[in-house]
């Protein structure tokens, strides 16, 4: 009973803090250098949680040439850049790490 009433807790609170930034959006303006600074939050935040996963293995940083996963977020990041599409992306990323750790 206990994590049930942990889960209904956490979950009003989430939604509560997601409904306060809609909620005060419409209400509140924002700076011209605010909102450009806003415009860059989701790509850093992905490349918070991809450039771990990207440079470390097995807890350690690998920056060694024989980093499979370095090669393969390389080149997903120039398909990324160059066709904008994100299914290409993951495809050719997930292909090309597949492809690199049966080879290295």
């Amino acid at each position: 009973m206990n994590i049930w009433l942990l889960f209904i807790i956490l979950g009003i609170g989430n939604f509560l803090l997601r409904y306060s930034f809609v909620y005060l959006f419409g209400k509140v303006e924002l700076t011209d250098t605010a909102r450009r600074a806003l415009r860059f939050v989701p790509p850093t935040v992905l490349l918070s949680l991809i450039m771990p996963a990207i440079l470390r293995h097995q807890g350690q940083l690998d920056l060694t040439l024989d980093n499979p996963r370095f090669y393969a977020g390389l080149i997903a990041g120039l398909v990324a850049y160059k066709t904008k599409s994100v299914l290409f992306t993951l495809v050719v990323g997930m292909g090309l790490l597949y492809l690199l750790q049966n080879l290295l």
